[in-house]
């Protein structure tokens, strides 16, 4: 089996970056992607996933053939036998060798999601004790957690290129399913929803019992009920959404 020569890779990823005046940063931001992973391909440690080569030929301006020889090719030169076979063994060597992980922990958001966690169940144990726990306390918490969980511990980092390629507003992967109208989901963008929807997991966590303590201190009786379902679906649901859409339109 052909395998990729990766300081041939390296070398030739570095040269098309830097004809293209851009730096590794620069590069890493347009792929979605941390420039220590640009890096350590230019250093040969490692490379790209194999969904990563479409839109890294694109942006380097070289097909993925090109990619894959480690060399420009003129525009009229037809491949020969031998060198068509040569890429086609490239690719499936490179696909065998590099599998894309499914699902990918965040070790820095579930990290911070935990500490959040144990803060966020002392606060509501506190807000029980001194009877000030509201409807709406469980029900966000609830919410704060499962998606908390999902976010930072299951979510796929990365989307697959056909998001890339496609104006797609659904999100689906198994059980879950998130339904963005309007919000064409894509690599650049996708970080920042996760970022922003990890943000408000633990917002949610931390804060509510911190709200529902202070309804119990400024409301009573139905007056308190009255004002606890619209803060409750206001925080949550618009809390959840709206931050998401404007990281999302501002990374189109």
């Amino acid at each position: 089996m052909f395998n990729i020569d990766k300081e041939k890779f390296g070398a030739f990823i570095a040269m098309l970056r830097r004809e293209k005046g851009i730096t590794q940063k620069e590069l890493a931001e347009q792929l979605a992607i941390s420039d220590k992973a640009v890096s350590k391909w230019e250093t040969a440690v490692s490379v790209p996933n194999i969904d990563l080569l479409i839109p890294l030929a694109d942006l380097l301006g070289v097909t993925v053939t090109e990619l894959l020889l480690c060399r420009r090719m003129e525009q009229d030169n037809v491949l020969s036998t031998t060198q068509v076979e040569q890429v086609v063994k490239t690719a499936i060597s490179y696909s065998e060798e590099k599998p894309v992980r499914a699902y990918q922990v965040n070790r820095k958001w579930g990290v911070i999601f935990l500490f959040c966690f144990i803060t966020a169940c002392l606060e509501a144990l506190f807000c029980y004790r001194s009877g000030c726990m509201s409807i709406g306390l469980p029900v966000s918490m609830s919410l704060g957690l499962s998606f908390g969980i999902y976010f930072c511990f299951f979510i796929k980092e990365k989307l697959p290129a056909y998001y890339d390629e496609n104006r797609i507003c659904l999100y689906t992967d198994g059980l879950f399913e998130m339904n963005l109208p309007g919000l064409p989901l894509n690599n650049r963008n996708w970080g920042k929803i996760l970022k922003a929807g990890r943000i408000w997991a633990v917002t949610i966590l931390l804060g509510y019992p911190v709200i529902s303590y202070a309804e119990a201190l400024l409301f009573t009786g139905i007056l308190r009920d009255i004002v606890d379902l619209p803060l409750t679906l206001l925080l949550t649901l618009g809390g959840f959404f709206v931050p998401i859409y404007i990281a999302g339109r501002r990374n189109l």
